[in-house]
């Protein structure tokens, strides 16, 4: 994994010539080998019991992945769209990561993503954290807003787009994608102080009517079952999920919106259900 994060070196955008969001979508299209290969990779070693330290090594990998979203030291004149493939590639990794370990079950190698922050080296000269939260993995990508307005595609969102055309040859059904992304959006929302420490869930979009609980929180109906999953939200019962939950009851203009298009958290959570059956 350390060779696939250096490797990410030969997909840096620079000195451009022509229309930039073209290039950053090119980019993101030419490593979709690289992905496929990351994915399959994780999927054999989630279908068996990884040893313990398997969950430092991927947190430390993710880790690796950060800086690629920043400017680089040896890069002194650049347009500042040009990291924005980075942050599309670092985002979808870690969606992909969190997806996979949940559909199989591997709740000890999820959490660690969602509750342990990251070092990132070099950012104390700028008067910043070098440890921050998962949430900064999500980054906004303003040349896909500017594609959207050139283009005039008129689409809601060209990433949540872009992350579910890709999906097809993963093997993974983009539904877990879109529970990962939900695991991450209310970890997230359990922790928040400010808007900057919240997460948006891009695939969320892709909802439509879907008004029943994901997966993982269908089977946390089971008590046992709870046990094992209130370690990616870092809570001890359901009951610590209720401040939060009324407060969108009270103002849903705090939840993420597409035009008219949201999201019911309560009702993916299938709160009322949870940990109580034995």
């Amino acid at each position: 994994m350390t060779l696939f994060s250096e490797n990410l070196e030969r997909f840096r955008v620079h000195g451009v010539e022509g229309e930039i969001d073209d290039a950053i979508v090119s980019n993101i299209e030419s490593f979709i080998p690289s992905r496929n290969e990351y994915v399959q990779l994780l999927i054999a070693l989630a279908q068996y019991k990884p040893v313990p330290e398997f969950a430092e090594r991927i947190h430390r990998f993710i880790e690796s992945l950060i800086p690629y979203m920043d400017r680089p030291e040896h890069i002194t004149s650049y347009n500042r769209w040009e990291f924005d493939n980075y942050k599309f590639i670092v985002h979808e990794i870690f969606l992909y990561t969190l997806a996979v370990f949940l559909k199989f079950e591997r709740f000890e190698l999820a959490a660690p993503l969602l509750l342990q922050q990251y070092f990132v080296g070099g950012r104390s000269e700028y008067s910043r954290d070098t440890m921050i939260g998962f949430q900064n993995i999500r980054q906004y990508m303003e040349s896909l807003e500017y594609r959207n307005q050139r283009l005039e595609t008129r689409r809601l969102s060209l990433r949540a787009d872009l992350l579910k055309e890709r999906c097809h040859g993963t093997g993974l059904d983009f539904r877990f994608l879109m529970q990962a992304d939900f695991v991450a959006f209310m970890r997230a929302e359990i922790s928040a102080n400010d808007d900057y420490s919240r997460w948006w869930p891009e695939t969320l979009l892709y909802l439509g009517h879907y008004g029943s609980s994901f997966e993982i929180f269908a089977r946390a109906k089971s008590k046992i079952y709870f046990d094992r999953v209130k370690t990616l939200l870092g809570i001890g019962s359901p009951s610590d999920l209720s401040e939060l939950l009324e407060s969108y009851k009270q103002d849903c203009s705090n939840l993420p919106k597409w035009e008219f298009e949201s999201f019911c958290p309560s009702a993916l959570l299938g709160y009322e259900s949870l940990a109580t059956l034995p």
